[in-house]
Order: C-alpha cells, then sequence, then structure tokens
C-alpha cells in the first residue's frame, strides 16, 4: 500500500509540473536546447552530459540550484548552489558573484 501511495504521490507532482521548450545556459555548459519544467517555485532541466539542474526559489530574491548525477541513487544529496540572486539587466538568469550563472528562456 506504502508503494502505492508514494506512486500516486509522485503522479501528482509530475502533473503538477510542465515542461516547456527552451534556451538553458550555464556555466560550464554554454548554451543548449532544453526542456523546462516550471512548478511554481522553482524549474528543472537536463544538462547535455545528463544531469538535471533544479531550481527553487528561497525567498524573494534569492534561490538555490541543485546539480543532481545521471545515475543518482535515491537518498543521494545533489551538489548544492546556494545564494543565487537575479542577473540585472538579464531577465531569466540567475548568478552567485562571477562563478557561477544560468539562463532560461522558455519559447511561448
Amino acid at each position: 500500500m506504502k508503494f502505492v501511495a508514494a506512486t500516486l504521490i509522485w503522479g501528482a507532482m509530475a502533473v503538477a509540473a510542465y515542461a516547456a521548450p527552451g534556451q538553458c545556459t550555464m556555466t560550464g555548459y554554454g548554451t543548449f536546447d532544453c526542456d523546462v519544467a516550471l512548478d511554481g517555485g522553482g524549474l528543472t532541466f537536463g544538462l547535455p552530459d545528463g544531469r538535471t539542474f533544479a531550481f527553487a526559489l528561497e525567498q524573494d530574491g534569492v534561490g538555490t540550484g541543485y546539480l543532481i548525477e545521471a545515475d543518482a541513487a535515491p537518498g543521494s544529496r545533489p551538489d548544492e548552489i546556494e545564494d543565487l540572486s537575479p542577473v540585472d539587466g538579464q531577465p531569466g538568469c540567475w548568478a552567485r558573484d562571477d562563478d557561477f550563472a544560468f539562463c532560461v528562456l522558455v519559447a511561448e
């Protein structure tokens, strides 16, 4: 019964997010086509090397990024990129100082 409940919860979460075609840019990857899953308080997209990047807005103007390995086992911790803030004059772009940045442009 627990497995069925977990499956139903996961299914409900998957339905809540929707994927939209877009273009992504990230430090270390350049610019690439991506499918962006938006869920209200964050977004997720696949990286060219098979890893996944997830972004969550923690509070107004501050977010955290998560790099998830392609072969991540259940319970494994992603790499966290904290203190991301919006980049002035570049809508859809977030950065932490000069060491990390990402941008997402979703097609409409």
